[in-house]
């Protein structure tokens, strides 16, 4: 069974030392979702929203998001992303915003936490900026869609 790889020999917490691993070319995808009143989702899609562009408001703190990473998650290393995107598309028939985000490296540690975080933030994002038409807003399907390079090799979700 794999073992925690952020935790030491005596139980604390420890950053893991990716010093001697070979630089490889890493990527990972993450979404989430934002639910919302079907009002809200015709708001932000017509563009007629008081705040300005939602989704684009959403996609740049998002790409923030990822780029600051190591600052908002303790054991995170501060990596030189070579590539953030951030995705929203406006689902009517669920009455969501799907949000999708990629990340990619050349580097020794993965990019994970930066494309979780990225749509983490997007969907946050979306929430401050309808939360005055819509309080009853909910955040939630946050997951890791994929990943790619290093040691462990690729990893994709499977659908359930």
């Amino acid at each position: 069974m794999p073992e925690l790889t952020h935790i030491d020999a005596a139980g604390r917490a420890a950053m893991v030392d990716v010093g001697d691993k070979d630089v490889t070319r890493r990527e990972a995808r993450a979404a989430a979702a934002v639910y919302m009143k079907a009002e809200t989702l015709a708001l932000i899609e017509s563009g007629g929203h008081s705040k300005g562009d939602v989704f684009a408001v959403a996609r740049i703190a998002g790409i923030q998001a990822a780029k600051r990473c190591s600052d908002l998650i303790p054991l995170c290393h501060p990596l030189p992303l070579s590539s953030v995107k951030v995705e929203l598309s406006a689902n009517s028939a669920e009455q969501r915003v799907d949000i999708v985000a990629s990340c990619k490296l050349a580097g020794r540690t993965g990019v994970e936490m930066e494309a979780l975080t990225a749509a983490s933030v997007a969907a946050l994002t979306i929430y401050d900026m309808c939360k005055a038409v819509d309080r009853d807003m909910v955040i939630g399907d946050v997951r890791l869609l994929e990943k790619r390079g290093g040691a462990s090799g690729d990893w994709h979700r499977s659908e359930l």
